[in-house]
């Protein structure tokens, strides 16, 4: 947990840096959604490469009928977590474009007035 936490501060080190940027609430959306943007290919990929892991584990597990097994475990976990994250992401597409949903914040968003 602690090295997920000392992960996260690190990749979300340029938002508090750059903070002053945001503006408005419309920047701060707008860099939280570039992030989960740019986030979700690089989920994918770990998940192609479990999948890879557990090919190279079934193949290099010769005879041993219980590290076959585990590979085989792990292989079909890397294609039921892939089938999750692509069919979400389709899913969240096409209601986008059915929806006509545009990727911005609404414009009559109330203020909160400074000191």
């Amino acid at each position: 947990m602690k090295k997920f936490l000392a992960s996260l501060s690190v990749v979300m080190l340029p938002a508090f840096l750059f903070a002053q940027d945001f503006g408005s609430v419309d920047g701060a959306l707008d860099t939280v959604t570039d992030f989960i943007n740019r986030l979700i290919p690089f989920v994918i990929g770990l998940a192609v490469l479990f999948f890879i892991w557990g090919l190279i584990k079934y193949i290099t597990a010769g005879g041993d009928e219980g590290s076959r097994k585990e590979a085989i475990n792990t292989i079909i976990w890397g294609i039921v977590v892939l089938f999750v994250m692509v069919s979400v992401w389709g899913l969240v597409n096409i209601l986008v474009n059915t929806f006509g949903l545009e990727n911005q914040a609404p414009q009559d968003i109330p203020q909160v007035p400074y000191r």
